[in-house]
């Protein structure tokens, strides 16, 4: 999703250049338009009827593609999640102009103003999302919570459900809720925190103006409506991990931690921005202290997410155990086909071997391809929101030509320093003969260009 809002379309220039040097997608061919208009018209025929259950969504107010609706129950001790996800696959059939285009994509790209979608918007947007304006083929996730937060998948159908509700993160009450909602949630963060798991979702940065040409980056930490509402995601994301292991095949999310260099260097953020990190405390344990209303703290947040080597995906291979440092866990994305291709091809498996068939062959061969597939997607969407954050950064900072800023070096190499400001969010090189990690100086800045995104600073 976008790391970065701007309400008041202060980045609008920039952001017109970052689509044309990235080349994102304005349009869809006029086949795969006219090919999604008739897959819309595909009515339901191996769906079972769930239109009775009261299925709700949540997700930002202006979202319209909705790949998830759920329900949530209580059964003696445990909790029973029915997660509802967009049964993209009924509409696209391998090797078909929609499905190309969506392998030439890989994901839905994000920017402050806009997306580029991977589905065309008939579909993603319209006659595939969960949207609450008539009933829509799903494919229902069950799966069994229990007190210690661990989660097991009970069962997978192919269903057509009829949300009740679209609910929104910033007005959403308790009361549209189902009532073991907050519970369930409580329950997959205890099981987190048992693991040992760092996932620290970073906020979401905002521009917003100040008096005269002067602009400045904000943080909008998470909702504890949207915190809540990603445990329902992670907790059928884990079960059916563990599902398709037990059946020796899938395509997993995998991630290594931060090395010892990248550590190193997020102690001396950590320094800049004015925290105190123990040197007794691992970088897991200190994640999970952060609060990101804090805006040092949301600073380091932002750069913990950046120090990571990144995740990819993985077929399953015998003897080699897929595993996600920041879960803490073998993980797998099926709740996003909207958004994501893999999602598609994880639940196409899920479904089968719940059904007591086969895993089809086109998808057990999608699961080699695709590692390479969404490894250049992932590149190309971190590629661009690298690019917004340096245009934020080059807007915020432009027209302070000359002022002088603390610094500290996260990490040196040569005659050439990397610097956290002090007090900024802000990560930046700087000629620096000899410098040394840890070390401070005043640094100059020489340049803030918002056209061509560059930072120049020098010594002081």
């Amino acid at each position: 999703m976008k790391a970065l809002h701007d309400p008041q379309g202060i980045l609008k220039q920039g952001l017109d250049a970052i689509r044309s040097e990235f080349a994102v997608p304005r349009a869809f061919p006029p086949q795969v338009l006219a090919a999604a208009e008739r897959a819309a018209n595909r009515a339901p025929t191996q769906h079972v009827d769930r239109t009775d259950l009261p299925f709700v969504t949540l997700d930002p107010a202006s979202s319209t593609d909705l790949d998830q609706a759920f329900l949530i129950e209580r059964t003696g001790p445990d909790l029973l999640l029915r997660y509802a996800i967009a049964d993209v696959a009924w509409f696209v059939e391998d090797g078909d102009p929609v499905d190309v285009e969506a392998w030439h994509r890989g994901e839905t790209l994000y920017l402050p103003d806009g997306k580029a979608g991977l589905y065309p918007p008939v579909l993603a947007e319209n006659r595939a999302s969960l949207l609450p304006d008539g009933p829509r083929p799903a494919i229902v996730f069950v799966v069994r919570v229990d007190p210690e937060g661990e989660a097991r998948l009970e069962g997978v159908e192919r269903a057509v459900v009829h949300s009740r509700a679209k609910l929104a993160y910033d007005s959403v009450a308790s009361a549209d809720l189902p009532e073991p909602f907050a519970d369930l949630a409580s329950r997959i963060a205890a099981a987190e925190a048992r693991r040992g798991a760092a996932r620290v979702d970073p906020p979401q940065q905002e521009v917003e103006r100040l008096a005269g040409e002067r602009f400045a980056l904000s943080f909008r930490p998470m909702l504890a409506s949207e915190t809540a509402n990603a445990a329902l995601s992670l907790a059928t994301n884990l079960a059916v991990a563990r599902f398709l292991l037990d059946h020796r095949t899938g395509l997993f999310r995998v991630m290594a931690g931060p090395d010892e260099r990248a550590v190193a260097r997020l102690r001396q953020s950590a320094h800049a921005l004015g925290l105190n990190w123990p040197a007794a405390v691992d970088l897991k344990d200190f994640e999970r202290t952060l609060d990101a209303r804090d805006p040092a703290q949301a600073g380091f947040m932002l750069a913990v997410r950046r120090a990571g080597s990144g995740a990819g995906y993985a077929p399953w291979h015998a003897g080699a155990e897929p595993w996600h440092a920041a879960i803490a866990a073998p993980y797998v994305h099926a709740t996003a086909p909207l958004r994501r291709l893999a999602d598609r091809y994880v639940i196409r498996a899920a479904l089968a071997l719940a059904q007591g068939a086969q895993v089809p062959d086109a998808v057990t061969q999608a699961f080699d391809r695709l590692p390479d597939v969404m490894a250049r997607a992932d590149a190309i969407a971190g590629r661009i929101e690298r690019a917004v954050v340096d245009l934020a950064e080059t807007v915020m900072l432009h027209g302070r030509e000359g002022e002088v800023f603390g610094a500290i070096v996260t990490d040196a190499e040569g005659a050439s320093a990397r610097i956290q400001l002090e007090g900024l969010p802000v990560i930046a090189r700087v000629k620096a003969a000899d410098a040394r990690p840890g070390q401070t100086f005043p640094v100059r800045l020489e340049k803030s260009d918002p056209a061509t995104r560059q930072l120049s600073f020098a010594l002081a």
